[in-house]
């Protein structure tokens, strides 16, 4: 289930003015750390400041294209909008699947 669903499940059974408050106080969280997100530098993947940052990501519905470039614990090349990715990890001697942003590790060598 997911959050729309249970939101619509459990929201008619609310009173208009309470309903109302929550939506409000909901919006505000998300839009606050979508904010925070914008500024705030991803932490080491050491950081003790790590599981914050997921939770607050996780609040601000960061996944899939709004996700940070640079995520914790991961390296990419950044690469212009004209060139190929996989040319720039062919230059540099490196495994292409292995410098994309979400990879979720460092780039690997070919060796």
């Amino acid at each position: 289930m997911d959050w729309t669903s249970l939101f619509q499940t459990i929201l008619p059974y609310l009173p208009a003015k309470y309903a109302g408050d929550i939506v409000s106080i909901i919006t505000f969280f998300i839009a606050a750390a979508a904010l925070a997100l914008r500024f705030w530098k991803p932490p080491a993947s050491t950081s003790k400041l790590l599981p914050l940052f997921r939770i607050v990501s996780m609040i601000a519905q960061a996944k899939g294209w709004n996700t940070s470039a640079y995520q914790p614990g991961a390296k990419a090349i950044m690469v212009p909008v004209g060139s190929s990715r996989a040319k720039e990890a062919e230059k540099l001697g490196l495994d292409m699947v292995s410098t994309h942003p979400k990879a979720g590790e460092p780039p690997r060598h070919v060796n």
